[in-house]
């Protein structure tokens, strides 16, 4: 009787569990054709790890540069572990998750998180962190850039979060229950469609422009962990005309990659040199580039890691080649897929 009633109870707690985990499963977010910038962080663990080049990051890495471009143009094999308003704090701990699995030649880091020095809002949050394989460096994120009205549990169960998310589900909750499709292209987020800038804003007037003591505690985390590791850190700010970037801002950005022997571009300064034309360069009036802006940069990006980091072309590597084959054809496949699809909204207007 006693072997029975372990054998029910067990059975039971299994049901439970079962049930509680498939729940979970339905209720999450997938980030698969709405928000899909909360896939990015995911999608890195399934890439085989030998990149030259990681980037660190906001929006402005992965809607702005193009690991496709540096491959073809320059045999630089590279990743963008970047997601929508990345704090600096987020982009450290992603560099340490990133070196339990490869280390890199070279990081990147985009400075404009450096405008923030305490947490913001879950949404983004979210979009970070459930990505993330669970490590000390998620633990760790997860308590610095909780804010006041989120719970750790809430990260442990997602459950916990999005057990009222019921009027909200939807036939993609339900498709990608067990599975789910790459969204990115090394984690560059393509679009091809283009709204060119039609005013440059002005920044308001801040009534302190320095950057937080915090933001400077995890920058100097970056660089050192770059130096523990043997890695070239260079800094960059992308040519986004807003949020706006101040000159007291790339002051104080300048005075720290001189104190500390980094690389910094600003490509705000280099729109000539780049060849970006905000008429055509961008989808939506100057804060993201398009596709052939980010080609753009890209190719300039490329070009400077060639010649100041030298770091080797990789285009005659059979197995690596083979790899980039396919995803260039895949590349080539959403460029083609969204070109198509605006020609067909075009057409319809006309109609």
């Amino acid at each position: 009787m006693k072997a029975k009633r372990w054998i029910r109870i067990v059975t039971t707690a299994a049901i439970v569990c079962v049930s509680l985990y498939l729940l979970q499963r339905l209720l999450c977010p997938k980030y698969m054709t709405d928000v899909v910038e909360g896939r990015l962080i995911a999608e890195y663990y399934g890439e085989e790890k030998d990149h030259d080049v990681i980037f660190i990051g906001d929006c402005e890495v992965y809607e702005n540069f193009s690991p496709k471009v540096l491959w073809e143009d320059f045999g630089i094999n590279s990743y963008i572990r970047g997601s929508a308003q990345q704090l600096i704090w987020q982009s450290y701990y992603l560099l340490e998750d990133t070196l339990r699995y490869e280390k890199p030649k070279v990081v990147i880091f985009n400075v404009l998180a450096m405008q923030y020095d305490r947490p913001q809002r879950e949404a983004y949050n979210r979009m970070t962190l459930d990505g993330m394989r669970w490590s000390a460096s998620k633990v760790k994120s997860i308590q610095v850039s909780m804010t006041d009205q989120e719970q750790f549990l809430d990260y442990v169960f997602p459950i916990l979060r999005y057990h009222s998310r019921w009027e909200e589900l939807s036939s993609e909750d339900i498709k990608y229950l067990f599975r789910t499709e790459t969204v990115s292209h090394n984690g560059y987020y393509m679009r091809v469609d283009v709204k060119p800038v039609d005013t440059i804003p002005e920044g308001r007037v801040l009534a302190d422009y320095q950057f937080g003591s915090q933001a400077y505690l995890y920058l100097d985390k970056i660089t050192q962990l770059c130096r523990e590791n043997g890695i070239e850190l260079i800094l960059v700010k992308a040519p986004s005309l807003y949020p706006y970037w101040y000159d007291e801002w790339e002051e104080q950005m300048e005075a720290y990659a001189g104190q500390n022997g980094l690389q910094y571009i600003n490509f705000l300064e280099r729109i000539d040199e780049t060849g970006i034309d905000f008429s055509q360069d961008t989808y939506d009036g100057g804060l993201h580039l398009n596709l052939s802006g980010a080609e753009k940069i890209t190719a300039y990006l490329g070009k400077f890691l060639s010649e100041e980091t030298g770091l080797a072309d990789r285009r005659g590597e059979t197995e690596l080649a083979a790899q980039w084959e396919q995803k260039i054809a895949a590349y080539e496949a959403e460029k083609d897929r969204q070109y198509e699809q605006i020609n067909r909204i075009e057409g319809e207007k006309v109609k």
